[in-house]
Formats: structure tokens, sequence, C-alpha cells
């Protein structure tokens, strides 16, 4: 299955905590993990926090800002995020392609600004703020159930197939036969659930998967791993694990 491993933590900074957790049973076809990043003491410089693609959609609450919340995504190359020298984010993270919403509610990116959509989002941030990371789990999960029943979350039928073959997919044309769809019924329905045309999905696919410890299952030789790692993240894989805690 898809297990993306897209938060770098830069192995330099000590006082910056990063946790993460499963959601029960009942979510796990729409919530990867809940996520909480948070400074343990001021740092001495801005933290640049460096994001991996991982497809997947954010619901992200700024606990230094009670107003500052929202959804969010990556694209399809890696992004390095100035959070500050004193920072506290809780996230849910959604497995791609769920988030049923409003693509123009959807920041790419970071969530700098305060939230004005009409989910009951910066209240649920306020419930956030006064609780432990363990504490604000069954918030969160109240969260999502409330997305789920106003259609807003749902499970993705076409990427849960794909997750399912995911070892063995090496091409669009595999993603296709996976999902039993046509290419074009796989470019339209990508694109319309997950924001991502069919090759930058796979590349984010084949990204996440060689950090598991199995690049060849991806990719055709090393050297087109090492390059297309580089060219997706700015840095060799090597560079890329001396630098950061993944």
């Amino acid at each position: 299955m898809y297990d993306p491993k897209g938060n770098a933590k830069d192995r330099a900074v000590d006082a910056v905590a990063f946790s993460e957790a499963e959601p029960p049973a009942s979510l796990r076809g729409v919530v990867h993990r809940f996520l909480e990043l948070k400074t343990i003491h001021p740092l001495a410089e801005d933290y640049r926090f460096h994001a991996l693609p991982d497809a997947c959609t954010y619901i992200v609450f700024d606990q230094s800002a009670v107003q500052v919340t929202g959804v969010a995504k990556l694209r399809a190359s890696s992004e390095e995020l100035n959070l500050g020298r004193v920072f506290h984010y809780a996230n849910i993270r959604l497995l791609p392609g769920v988030w049923q919403g409003d693509p123009g509610q959807v920041t790419q990116g970071m969530i700098d600004r305060p939230y004005e959509g009409d989910l009951p989002l910066v209240g649920i941030n306020q419930q956030l703020g006064q609780l432990d990371f363990t504490a604000q789990q069954p918030v969160l999960v109240a969260c999502v159930e409330h997305l789920i029943e106003r259609g807003l979350v749902v499970p993705n039928p076409v990427t849960e197939k794909i997750f399912a073959q995911i070892d063995t997919i090496h091409s669009v044309a595999d993603m296709a036969e996976a999902a039993a769809l046509s290419p074009r019924q796989l470019q339209r329905t990508l694109k319309r659930t997950t924001g991502f045309a069919p090759h930058d999905f796979l590349k984010v696919l084949r990204l996440q998967q060689s950090l598991l410890g199995e690049p060849s299952l991806s990719y055709a030789d090393q050297s087109h791993f090492i390059h297309s790692f580089r060219k997706a993240t700015g840095y060799t894989p090597g560079q890329y694990a001396k630098k950061f805690d993944v």
C-alpha cells in the first residue's frame, strides 16, 4: 500500500519535534496520518521544512495563530517552506484523491493567512490549542467525520486500486490497467480527484516508494533513480539522507 514519507526534518536542528499517529480503523480509507510539527524552544534562525511531494491533501491547523488554518496540497516537486523560528502545527494528512471539496479552497504549499471558508476549521483549531497531541486526536477524528458527512471526503476507488498494486506499477499504462480505466479516463479521474496528471502522479509514487529503500521497484536502473530523485528534490539520495531525517 501507499505509505508516504514526505516529511523531511533537518538532522542539524534538534529543537524541532515531529510526531504522527495512525487514524482509527474506521478512517483508514481516507486518512493516512495525524501529524504534529513544533519547536521545543525558539530557534536561532528560521527553520526551512523540506516537503516532498506525496499527492495527499492536508488539513492544516496553525496552533500559533488560531485563525490560520485551511486545506493544502503539495506540488509534484519538493517544496522548501519557511516556518520561522517558533511554530506549532497539527495536520490531518488525507490520502490522495479523497478530498472532494472545491479545488479553489485548496492552497498550494504553505498555509499563511486566516481561513475564510465555510468549514468550522477555526473553531476546531481553538479546541486543539488546549490539548496535547494525544488528546487532539479525537478532535481530529471528529473533524474528518464531519467532512465525510458533508461529502467533502470520500474513499477513492481508483487510487485504492492503484495503491493495491503499487509494487508492480512502472508506467501510466500500468496505472490505467490497475484502475481498470482507459488512459483518457485515468487522465480525467486523477486530474479531477488528485489535481495531478497521471505522469506527475506516477512520479510522486515512484519518489515515495524510493524512500522505503526499494528504488529498484520503481526505476529502471540506479542512475535513472538518482537523476529522478535529484530532479524532484534538489539533492542526490545520499545528500538527502545525510541532511534530512525522513
